[in-house]
């Protein structure tokens, strides 16, 4: 897993950036596709509107739609057919003959700005209203410009006037980008997808990889704290075998004694685990009541007393909270402060340790301060120093007993009582535990 790990991370790493670069690229293609077919189409319609503009039909048809106009030139045939397109129609029907091609030719609702306009020294013009506003701005704009020539051959192309259809479509890009909005929500939707299983994949085999060394660290925990008292129970039984020990009744109650004493604490370091296990599917059961958080606390004090002079360690207490009574269950508050006190003893330092303990009352909760001046832990430590099973590592060396549940049990336990709890601590210097329990009404 260690020598796979970094391997899997790059090639799933590579895989994201690859597929990223990609989908933009292909993005980008998509784009400059639209572009171009968007421009062809608006050329197309835009020379089916001129051709329909010049087409003879049209002519005649304009021309009855304006008999003053027709009935002054009806005496020359060749006037008739050099009207311009700007007599012969107005800004409207021209702007709808230009609708009308761009709906053929599937660019329906697609803006446009017209003018004609014709090449002689006098420059007449027609054009739409904001024309202008877009004709001066040619890059975000595609300008088409189609010449008007008459279908008919003849002297009628000699004499019809030259002239311009000029459209353009304003702000092509935002146009295709509106045609493309969707693959690109369809493309960054996939890649947070893709994204997020990248990231959650990478976290999963993290915590996979933890979890294979916090299962190796317990196994190994687990056989030193087993192993101890199997090999005491073990030398016990074969002493009771032993004639000069079954003759003496003092030596038989001695061996029996340290039989029953192995056991028990081979009994508690299993209801250590299945308490953890009980506490982590809400499982176990809290026998509250209003009890004396001072009473408590003092108790636990003394129940660590013969192991701190061990140590030679020493304990201040300074229990000053006004109101010590709290709703809670007596035994698993009792651990929590015999928990602290233990860990702050296992962690001291060779010359001793001194364990200062304090209450106070903090609005409705109570406060319960517990320091010590010991090895203290680093700031990784202590981002883990809750989560079952973990350990502050001392090296290959099993001095401190132990399965690494007694602070995650701790947690959990004070939750479960609505309260809270922090540490601080500097390596070298020592820890301090501050815990906040809801007092009783």
């Amino acid at each position: 897993m260690k020598k796979n790990f970094p391997l899997i991370v790059v090639l799933i790493t590579m895989s994201l950036f690859g597929l990223i670069y990609f989908q933009i690229l292909w993005l980008n293609t998509a784009r400059k596709t639209k572009e171009k077919q968007l421009r062809e189409n608006i050329y197309i319609a835009t020379s089916e509107a001129a051709e329909e503009l010049t087409k003879p039909s049209s002519v005649i048809t304009s021309l009855n739609q304006s008999k003053e106009y027709f009935l002054k030139k009806k005496n020359n045939i060749s006037d008739v057919f050099s009207i311009s397109v700007m007599d012969r129609f107005t800004k409207e029907e021209i702007s709808s003959v230009i609708r009308n091609s761009f709906t053929k030719h599937f660019l329906e609702g697609v803006p446009f700005e017209f003018a004609v306009s014709d090449n002689s020294i006098t420059g007449n013009q027609m054009q739409s209203d904001n024309f202008f506003k877009f004709f001066s701005d040619s890059a975000n704009n595609t300008n088409i410009a189609i010449p008007l020539e008459t279908n008919n051959s003849g002297a009628i192309d000699d004499i019809t006037k030259e002239e311009f259809l000029v459209v353009i479509v304003p702000h092509q890009s935002a146009i295709v980008f509106k045609e493309i909005f969707w693959f690109i929500i369809g493309t960054i939707l996939f890649t947070i997808i893709i994204t997020t299983a990248f990231f959650l994949t990478i976290r999963t085999l993290l915590s996979q990889k933890k979890i294979s060394e916090i299962k190796t660290d317990f196994i190994n925990n687990m056989t030193h704290e087993f192993k101890t008292p199997i090999a005491t129970i073990s030398l016990a039984i074969d002493a009771l075998k032993n004639e000069k020990v079954i003759a003496d009744p003092t030596k038989s109650e001695y061996f029996i004694s340290v039989i029953k004493s192995e056991n028990k604490r081979m009994n508690k370091q299993v209801e250590s685990i299945l308490q953890a296990s009980l506490l982590d599917n809400k499982e176990i059961q809290l026998n509250r009541k209003l009890i004396s958080a001072h009473q408590f606390i003092q108790q636990a004090v003394d129940n660590s007393m013969l192991t701190l002079q061990e140590k030679n360690g020493k304990i201040a207490t300074n229990l000053e909270a006004s109101s010590d009574v709290i709703f809670a269950d007596e035994l698993h508050f009792s651990n929590i402060i015999n928990n602290i006190l233990d860990n702050a003893i296992k962690y001291s330092k060779p010359e001793g340790v001194t364990i200062k303990l304090h209450t106070e009352s903090k609005g409705k909760d109570i406060k319960i301060v517990i320091s010590d001046d010991g090895i203290g832990m680093s700031k990784d430590t202590i981002k883990q120093i809750f989560e079952k099973f973990y350990r502050a590592h001392t090296g290959n060396i099993h001095n401190v007993k132990g399965f690494g549940l007694g602070l995650s049990y701790v947690k959990s336990v004070i939750e479960a009582h609505k309260g809270t709890i922090k540490v601080e601590s500097t390596l070298g210097i020592g820890s301090r535990f501050t815990i906040l329990l809801p007092q009783a009404s």
